[in-house]
């Protein structure tokens, strides 16, 4: 019997306290090993106890495990039932307060290694593109939006493509020296963007203001690349148009310890299941083969997406 399994997987606080964290966010051994305050051993005894029941599932990228509730079946219905009173636990608020603190920090590095290479980033993408024409590829997708917003703009290469083409454009970063560079080539160039510094996860742009959004080579970036597709939904209008570039699955290391990425790319139908959560029809998908200088042998796909009535 499934709730004899999944009671029995559940009767300890610790698991109890591992599952609400969990259900909030997908997180790595050390992640959680560092919210928890206790040893890797301890938390791994638990962790495959609870995977084993079918509460949490393992998702393995490249040398890395990330555990997180399942995305469907019995596992995920049990802990929908019973979030309303894990929500409730007063005892459970300082590992939320915890959780946070450690995703934070996590922004907080990625911020400093972007900021360390800001001037360099162009050189560094083109190891990776290779002669691919990314910028020119999103900008003919995007057509002329009255308002475009590039989550995640870099040093600001596409922002100035769709400045010439969009009535209005935002640009959203979490690196400082990103967004200064961005504002001085901006500049140089004697074109206007409304620079923003934020998280693409949590967007300072209001609600349903934009006509577009791009996303290019930043989700594999995140901490919840689903929570950054979830809030472009929400800055989207009915209608708008999301325009995805990120990698296909893969299991190049060496990118996450050259460029610091977090995700070794991602398969196409875990964006799919993404974007059809946060609300979004999947028009179209393109692959793109890199002719990268490394020899890494990526593919990256470029989705196009409508965001539908709410």
């Amino acid at each position: 019997m499934d709730i004899l399994i999944f009671c029995k997987a559940l009767s300890d606080p610790t698991r109890i306290r591992l599952l609400h964290i969990l259900d909030r966010h997908e997180l790595s051994v050390n992640e959680i090993v560092a919210v928890m305050g206790m040893g890797q051993s301890r938390i791994s005894r638990h962790l495959k106890i609870m995977t084993d029941a079918g509460l949490l599932s393992c998702r393995r990228d490249g040398v890395w495990a990330f555990y997180g509730v399942p995305a469907e079946g019995g596992g995920k219905r049990f802990v929908a039932s019973v979030r309303e009173w894990l929500e409730k636990e007063a005892e459970l608020a300082a590992d939320r307060r915890r959780a946070a603190e450690v995703l934070e920090a996590r922004r907080k590095s990625t911020s400093r290694f972007f900021d360390a290479i800001a001037t360099d980033w162009d050189c560094l993408r083109r190891e990776i593109l290779g002669g691919f024409d990314l910028n020119g590829t999103l900008l003919a997708a995007a057509g002329r939006p009255d308002l475009a917003v590039d989550l995640g703009c870099g040093t600001g290469e596409l922002l100035r493509g769709l400045a010439r083409q969009a009535g209005k454009v935002i640009g959203v970063d979490y690196s400082t020296e990103m967004l200064a560079e961005a504002k001085r080539r901006c500049e140089k160039e004697g074109l206007n963007a409304d620079l923003r510094l934020g998280a693409i996860e949590h967007l300072p742009v209001a609600d349903h203001v934009a006509d577009l959004a791009v996303i290019s080579l930043a989700l594999h970036h995140l901490p919840d690349p689903e929570g950054g597709i979830r809030d472009a939904a929400r800055i989207l209008r009915p209608g708008g148009l999301l325009l995805i570039a990120d990698f296909d699955k893969h299991e190049n290391e060496y990118l996450r310890e050259r460029f610091g990425d977090r995700w070794l790319g991602f398969p196409k139908e875990t964006i799919a299941r993404f974007l059809d959560a946060a609300g979004f029809q999947l028009d179209s998908v393109e692959t793109f083969a890199l002719p990268s200088a490394e020899d890494l042998n990526l593919n990256l796909n470029l989705y196009r997406c409508v965001r539908m009535e709410a």
